[in-house]
């Protein structure tokens, strides 16, 4: 066997070309814009099936560095860590809260159904954890930071394993939202409740009247290069900085003896810095401001998702395909009752709990998206409901608030209290 090592910069090179790739097959390939397939994962799976075939017919073994890809995983559950707003909750109302309480239901499901397949079959535990909410709410960027969590607890290849299922998961979640929302409307719904309620606007009339008549609206399109630069370099600055202080929130939980992915420390941070000064004014020009309006949310989330495309694409080149052979028959059997049970809970429980309406319907459609693959995959899925018969103004503000702000923040605690649950069973055994 002939090993192949790259190390950290020859790896971010190659993961930068497989995001390139990944953007010209998604604007190419219908199939890839259908299911919202993200690029760094459509361009990372061509070139993880080169190192299969590399290893599989010519017996090369490539094996890449993954130091800067958990810098930049670290980056973006920072940033996300400054999405979580609390005081959104108020505004979201009752659906909203109701919808967070089934995303903790549903994340403890996905954890506790693996982990009694895996019993059955007599296999890993540690298989029906990567199988289970860090693949299917968390998705790619939550499977490839816990997959060091995993792999130090025991379970080899566990990045691929995390990789594999939360694709699966991806397409999943598109294929079955829509039908499920659709089969619900015909079942399940009135004439009457289908049509729209007096309160109901249309927020993207609503943005352009605000955005083109309003002089605020208008010079918010113009800054200069100088500007972008300053602002987005603030927002690296904010990011680096919250990411060097939580490393040493991570020590400290570390001393706790439960274990926890190394971006966690950043993550809380963050949350807990962007809502304490949300409780902190200052004196700017003879007014008083808030201080959470120095950060900039908007530049903060862009180089989130920059960091999130670079640590994907890297996540998804360092696959080692080879090695979900032997674990090919237990991993299906997971996927499948993820999704079979996906599918009846937000047909038997979910909606009614959501009031039985259109609104709820449109909900049930996302929660599938987020549940099973991304935020992306819930958006697409509620707009092609929406197409289909009309569209509603609460589910399009809900699902983004539950999938940026609350998903991975719950996910990663429920994930972290599962793991220590299975490393006291196996101390005690």
């Amino acid at each position: 066997m002939i090993s192949i090592e790259l190390d950290m910069i020859q790896t971010a090179g190659i993961g930068a070309l497989a995001l390139l790739v990944g953007m010209v097959l998604t604007r190419r390939v219908s199939f890839l814009q259908k299911f919202c397939v993200p690029s760094p994962v459509s361009g990372g799976i061509i070139f993880s099936l080169i190192t299969l075939m590399l290893y599989g017919c010519f017996h090369v073994e490539v094996s890449f560095d993954g130091t800067l890809k958990d810098v930049f995983m670290v980056a973006f559950f920072t940033s996300v860590g400054f999405q979580s707003d609390l005081k959104v909750i108020k505004k979201g109302g009752k659906p909203l809260a109701i919808m967070l309480g089934l995303l903790v239901v549903v994340i403890a499901l996905q954890n506790l159904m693996p982990m009694g397949v895996t019993r059955l079959m007599g296999v890993d535990p540690l298989i029906g954890m990567a199988a289970g909410s860090i693949s299917m709410t968390g998705g790619h960027g939550t499977a490839g930071g816990f997959a060091s969590v995993l792999e130090a607890m025991g379970l080899h290849g566990a990045g691929t394993i995390g990789m594999a299922a939360a694709t699966f998961g991806l397409i999943a979640g598109s294929m079955i939202g829509g039908p499920l929302a659709e089969r619900i409307i015909r079942k399940k719904l009135t004439h009457e409740q289908m049509q729209p309620q007096d309160d109901e606007i249309d927020p993207a009339m609503a943005g352009i009247e605000s955005d083109e008549a309003s002089p605020t609206g208008r010079t918010k399109r113009v800054s200069t290069n100088e500007q972008e630069f300053q602002q987005y370099a603030k927002a690296t600055y904010c990011i680096l900085l919250v990411m060097g202080a939580g490393t040493l929130m991570s020590w400290l939980l570390s001393k706790t003896g439960v274990t926890f992915p190394t971006y966690f420390g950043a993550l809380v941070l963050a949350a807990i810095a962007r809502n304490t000064l949300g409780f902190i004014s200052y004196k700017e020009d003879g007014k008083w401001e808030k201080a959470e309006k120095l950060l900039d949310m908007e530049r903060i989330i862009s180089v989130g998702n920059i960091s999130l495309s670079m640590f994907l694409g890297m996540a998804m080149i360092s696959l080692r395909l080879w090695e979900l052979q032997s674990l090919a028959l237990p991993l299906i059997v997971i996927l499948a009752f993820q999704v079979l049970m996906m599918a009846l809970f937000v047909y038997w429980v979910a909606f009614p709990l959501l009031g039985r309406n259109y609104d709820a319907a449109v909900l049930c459609a996302g929660m599938c998206g987020f549940g099973l693959g991304a935020t992306p995959n819930a958006m697409a899925n509620m707009s092609a409901v929406c197409y289909k018969y009309r569209y509603t103004v609460k589910p399009f503000l809900i699902v983004p608030i539950i999938g940026a702000m609350f998903a991975d923040l719950i996910n990663t605690g429920m994930i972290t209290l599962f793991l220590n649950i299975i490393k006291w069973i196996c101390a005690t055994v």
